[in-house]
């Protein structure tokens, strides 16, 4: 029987960072089933009908932004991993707004794309531990 794919969500609206972290998870693990949209409105519209295991997410998104995302999700009750890779994040309080959000992590683009890979793994790992142990 075949291990069911870990499905991602992120949400990205500059195409070339969404084709270029989409093509690093799909190369990194082949059990990922990456879905890329460009707005938060569509993250919303197509989590209504999919369950993710983990959720990429950038803040400067057109219409409402990615830490408003974070907190609506929270809102409708998703427990999964919030990771943020996003160009702002230079400074600490950037890591402590999205983090209030109810995010898991945050990694600055371009400066942490070597840890984009790991960090998905340890959030996705954690995640499933976490799950193991609530329904034991």
């Amino acid at each position: 029987m075949t291990e069911p794919k870990t499905r991602i969500l992120y949400v990205e609206d500059n195409r070339d960072s969404r084709e270029m972290i989409v093509t690093l998870l799909r190369e990194t693990n082949d059990n990922y089933d990456v879905t890329a949209v460009e707005t938060a409105a569509e993250a919303l519209a197509i989590d209504d009908n999919n369950a993710f295991d983990l959720y990429i997410l950038d803040i400067w998104l057109p219409g409402m932004d990615g830490v408003e995302l974070c907190r609506r999700l929270r809102d409708r009750g998703v427990v999964k991993p919030i990771m943020f890779f996003s160009a702002m994040g230079v400074q600490a309080k950037d890591r402590d707004y999205v983090l209030a959000a109810g995010a898991d992590e945050f990694l600055v683009k371009t400066v942490d794309l070597d840890r984009v890979t790991d960090t998905v793994a340890r959030l996705l790992s954690r995640s499933n531990e976490s799950e193991a142990t609530s329904q034991t």
